[in-house]
């Protein structure tokens, strides 16, 4: 018997329709792929990183093997708040780039969603220590203002003014770091120090540079917007806390800040002056009015992190500007320049983003710039509500995302190219932003699993977990979700409400599993199997609209849905607009994109591949802490056949130096 899936009008590509992702102490991972995963991250790897902060490192890259080599010792981050809060100015000294400060800020965040899904004692003892160094360094200027390396290299260039350079100095974005940590660290402990020193701050930065100065100051790197959103919906959800505080509130003031320092790039009059600020161009976002911007252009990290934080101002105030400014942003990001990883950022130089359908196999793709568009493409998921914005948020997370992390949890990628030579990971970096922006993202991941409105749960990842989620009535829905995904395609929702009710449950189907590889079709795949979907043992008809099978129904204790997607291997074909991979297939199964590492294919590069070639799959429990591997035939340099291995991308250069390839050229026809 066929049941019928609730279908309704597809959402028009203005239409703002606001849902949540659930609170993350609300979620419990209980999964075979993830949660190995996340007990390294949180036992050992943000450990890792903080230690690495603190200078307890052994150099293993040229540059700061030369840089301890010239300083005697490895750079230490909290050395600079100590330097500080002695009242050191314009020394000329301090320890690594301008944004340690952030790093710092970032890696707190991360570690203090950690804590609120796995309560760590000695993580937090840790933290609060590194809270008395920052908070000390604040004090040491009555204004409230903080950045380390404006005050020990060039104090009176706060904020990039007086012939400083924000892109270069990092005082906005690493007060934005700061203020994003003291919420997330609140959040998870209850403890308000570090906010305090973050509203103390964020107060100082709106009398300074806010609306009623005669400054017009932009962002030298995107982040700061969202993060001032966060501070705003802190206060303005939470009005009690404000008297728990030892600085003044205002939080619409936090909203002004987000506003302006988006509304203000390619804005370049000083008011009441008839001058102009200096233009910062598009590797800024600063080339044209935000409003006015139809193509995601600049610093590919930059760009993504001002597009989360247009997103979340349009996700408070609905403005039309903001939602076609983000539509914009991302639908030219997805349609015409991510990589098939999930990967952005073409052009190593400036650290750019490419034209459009320029997607070299060598190119960059730094691992941060891949987790700016997971955060931006999850908030546009929560401005819309379109499963489209989850399926990229997944190609990110099971790819380019796990790619910047070895399996050790201690050694880290900075670039993710398709193809490379003798790749190999580092221990740290002379700039180690990406694993405390990998901290982030996987820290905060379980929380984007489900999201809810007033009347409906979605399942957004299938990732093994429970959660209790309250709908309108005060009715209480516990979501229980058990699956072997990404290797298997099956996943069982069981759904219990408090009491029974009529609610929807809105299901992702993924656009890779059902023939739409890219919303734009950047890319192409076939999946000819179908996908499944039932509600306690009755088939349903899968009709999804904006990326869901939405199922309403009146809901009992005991319910259970039980979804089937075609996880094979599967080829996909690029556009033929991008002529860097011309007669090119990849190979993809479920969510996971594939390629091949010379240490299991010696004749790596004279292998061509057949468009007919079948494959098979196997689970592989002992190999790269269990992966499904992909073997079939190839044509060797000799005409023969041989048989290929597979591995998913994020597993490359685990086993050692090596050299890999994605994209497979296809054999020659005569």
């Amino acid at each position: 018997m066929l049941l019928p899936v609730l279908v309704g009008a597809q959402v028009d590509a203005d239409q703002v329709k606001i849902i949540n992702p659930v609170n993350l102490k609300d979620v419990k991972i209980q999964d075979g792929f993830w949660l190995p995963k996340l007990k390294v991250w949180d036992t050992k790897t943000v450990y890792d990183v903080l230690d690495k902060l603190e200078g307890k490192y052994i150099p293993d890259r040229k540059d700061i093997i030369e840089e301890k080599q010239k300083l005697g010792r490895t750079t230490n981050a909290f050395l600079n708040f100590d330097r500080v809060a002695q009242k050191q100015k314009d020394t000329k000294i301090h320890d690594g780039p301008p944004w340690y400060d952030g790093l710092v800020y970032e890696t707190i965040k991360g570690a203090s969603d950690l804590l609120a899904t796995y309560p760590d004692a000695r993580l937090e003892k840790k933290i609060d220590a590194y809270i008395v160094r920052i908070a000390a360094a604040q004090a040491a200027d009555s204004t409230g203002y903080l950045n380390t390396y404006t005050t020990l290299m060039e104090s009176n260039r706060h904020w990039g003014m007086n012939g400083g350079d924000d892109k270069w100095q990092h005082d906005i974005y690493n007060s934005g770091m700061l203020i994003e940590a003291a919420v997330h660290y609140y959040q998870a402990t209850g403890k308000t120090k570090l906010l305090n020193v973050a509203v103390k701050l964020s107060n100082y930065i709106y009398n300074e540079i806010g609306p009623a100065s005669t400054n017009n100051v932009i962002p030298g790197h995107g982040g700061s917007e969202e993060a001032m959103m966060k501070l705003y919906w802190l206060f303005k959800t939470n009005s009690k806390l404000k008297s728990r505080m030892t600085v003044p509130v205002n939080e619409d003031h936090y909203f002004a800040m987000s506003k302006l320092w988006i509304e203000n790039r390619g804005n370049y009059k000083i008011k009441n002056t008839g001058l102009l600020r200096r233009n910062d161009s598009s590797y800024n976002q600063d080339h044209l009015p935000v409003f006015e911007q139809e193509t995601i252009e600049g610093h590919a990290v930059r760009a993504t992190l001002l597009a989360t934080g247009v997103t979340s101002v349009a996700i408070e105030n609905k403005d039309a500007r903001y939602v076609k400014t983000a539509n914009a942003y991302w639908n030219n990001m997805i349609g015409k320049r991510m990589f098939i990883t999930g990967g952005e950022g073409a052009v190593a130089d400036g650290e750019r983003f490419g034209a459009d359908y320029y997607l070299p196999e060598s190119a960059y793709l730094e691992t941060c710039a891949s987790i700016g568009a997971g955060f931006f493409s999850q908030r546009m998921n929560q401005l819309k509500a379109d499963g489209k914005y989850m399926d990229e948020l997944e190609r990110i997370i099971y790819n380019n995302l796990l790619s910047g992390i070895s399996l050790a949890g201690d050694h880290y990628f900075y670039e993710n190219p398709l193809k490379a030579t003798n790749h190999i990971r580092w221990s740290w970096h002379g700039c180690p932003c990406c694993p405390p922006m990998f901290l982030k993202m996987i820290a905060v991941l379980p929380s984007f699993i489900y999201a809810s409105s007033a009347n409906a749960v979605y399942v957004n990842l299938f990732i093994g977990s429970e959660v209790k989620i309250k709908i309108k009535n005060n009715v209480a829905v516990n979501i229980k979700q058990v699956t072997n995904y990404p290797w298997n395609g099956k996943s069982v929702i069981k759904v219990n409400p408090s009491a029974s009710s009529v609610f929807t449950v809105y299901v992702r189907i993924p656009g890779w599993s059902h023939g739409v590889e890219n919303p734009f079709d950047l890319y192409r795949s076939s999946n000819p199997s179908p996908v499944c979907i039932s509600v306690n043992k009755q088939t349903l008809n899968v009709l999804p609209v904006n990326g869901y099978a939405a199922i309403n129904r009146q809901w009992k204790t005991g319910d259970v849905i039980e979804l089937n997607l075609p996880v094979q291997p599967r080829m996909v074909f690029p556009n033929d607009a991008i002529a860097s991979i011309k007669n090119k297939i990849a190979i993809a199964a479920g969510p996971v994109v594939y390629g091949l590492e010379n240490t299991d294919n010696p004749e790596l590069d004279n292998l061509s591949f057949n468009t007919t070639t079948s494959f098979s799959v196997s689970y592989k429990p002992e190999l790269l802490n269990g992966i499904n591997i992909i073997n079939g035939t190839a044509i060797n340099s000799k005409s023969e056949k041989i048989e290929f291995t597979a591995i998913p991308f994020y597993a490359f250069n685990n086993r050692g130096e090596s050299s890999y390839i994605v994209w497979l050229p296809v054999l020659k026809t005569p």
